[in-house]
Order: structure tokens, then C-alpha cells, then sequence
């Protein structure tokens, strides 16, 4: 079976000057999952609860945060502090208020922190090296937040990008058109000479479009 990630092989649109990286679900994920993360995290503290349990919490926690931010005053602004928040919030939902979320959360924020709770996800490292020896230039944009920088510096093929660049640091998440600019600005590029690859069908695919780039979607689809 193909390997859902090889979609670029032989691939570039003509005029395509960079090539963006979307991160997580892209080019690594978690080692361990999320959801097995939080549930280690939790019986560090006391709490006992499947992953597949915490796995669904997980998903409506998230789900609340992104609804959260598309009826913000300004949808999809950020900053270091509501990337904290966030994290702070969904972590609570998970666990349903415990009084042993607070600590469940630093223990999980300081954790996805680190180089090792992560591990790179081979075709994408594949396409990475691909946009390289094309001679484009190879930049990460991500939702993550300014913790990206120090992940960037260790774990590969996030090292190689020319770029990063954190929703936290560049005032705007995903899929906010003003993201898009932003990263134009910083880049010195148009639109049309910009593609994004993602996994992600609404925040990096679909808004992408949006925003007048060039798209590839790769790899597993997120919910």
C-alpha cells in the first residue's frame, strides 16, 4: 500500500519558490501518542484513565478551543499567553476539572516541550529532503506554540528548515488568512509562489486555498 505522506515525488507547481511545512501530523508526532502522554502524566498524579477515554476527551476538549477562537472578538489572534491558556483549558476538560490538573498540566506543557517526546515520520522527512535538492526553500509554520523553536533545533527534519515559524510568535493560528500573510511578509514572497503541505483538509488545505497558495495534502487526516 502507498504511503499516504509521497504525494510530492517528481512534484513541484511551476513558480513554487518555498515550500511550508506544516509540523505536527506532517513531519513528527508524538512519542508517545497524546493521548497515552496524558494518561502517564495523570497516574504520575493519582488518576487512572484509559487512553482511549482520554483520547475522546481529548478530541471534544480541542474541539471547544477551536470553536473558542472561530467567535474570538478577533478570530484565530494569539499570543504566547492564550497558546498557554489553551493548553491549560483542554488539559482541564480531559480530566474534568480534577484538582490534580493544574500540576497534570505543567508535568504535559514541560513534557511536549522536550526534543524527546518527539519522533519524525519517515516519508515526511522524505519530502523535506525532496524540496531541499529541488533548491526551493523549506520553511515550518505550525499552531504549535513558541516551544516549536527549541523542538526545531534538535529533532529532524525540522533542523533543516531555512524558516519557522510559530502561530504564537506571528499573531494568528491556522486558519486565518492574516497567518498566511504573515509568513508572505517574512518570506518576501507572493502568494503564488508559495505551497503548503499539511495534513490537516481545513487548517492547512482548505486555507490555504483561501489564501491564494498553492496546497498538497499528505498523510493521516486530523479530526
Amino acid at each position: 500500500m502507498a504511503d499516504p505522506h509521497d504525494g510530492l515525488v517528481g512534484f513541484f507547481p511551476r513558480g513554487v519558490q518555498a515550500v511550508v511545512f506544516d509540523v505536527v501530523g506532517t513531519l513528527v508526532e508524538p512519542a508517545p501518542s497524546v493521548a497515552e502522554a496524558y494518561r502517564l502524566a495523570a497516574r504520575r498524579h493519582g488518576l487512572d484513565h484509559s487512553a482511549e477515554e482520554i483520547a475522546a476527551r481529548f478530541r471534544q476538549a480541542w474541539r471547544l478551543q477551536e470553536e473558542a477562537d472561530a467567535v474570538a472578538p478577533i478570530p484565530f489572534a494569539t499570543n504566547r499567553g492564550r497558546e498557554f491558556d489553551r493548553w491549560r483549558r483542554i488539559v482541564a476538560d480531559v480530566f474534568g476539572g480534577h484538582p490534580a490538573g493544574e500540576a497534570i498540566f505543567h508535568d504535559l506543557w514541560d513534557h511536549f516541550g522536550r526534543p524527546d517526546a518527539w519522533r519524525a515520520i519517515p516519508a515526511g522527512r522524505r519530502l523535506v529532503r525532496q524540496a531541499i535538492d529541488s533548491g526551493l526553500t523549506v520553511v515550518l509554520a505550525s499552531n504549535f506554540d513558541e516551544r516549536l523553536f527549541r523542538i526545531a533545533e534538535v529533532v529532524e527534519p525540522l533542523t533543516w528548515a531555512d524558516h519557522v515559524f510559530a502561530s504564537s510568535e506571528i499573531g494568528w493560528r491556522k486558519p486565518a488568512v492574516e497567518f498566511f500573510r504573515r509568513i508572505e511578509e517574512r518570506l518576501g514572497l507572493p502568494p503564488a509562489e508559495l505551497l503548503i503541505v499539511g495534513d490537516d483538509p481545513e487548517l492547512d488545505i482548505a486555507a490555504g486555498r483561501r489564501a491564494g497558495w498553492h496546497v498538497h495534502p499528505v498523510g493521516r487526516q486530523a479530526p
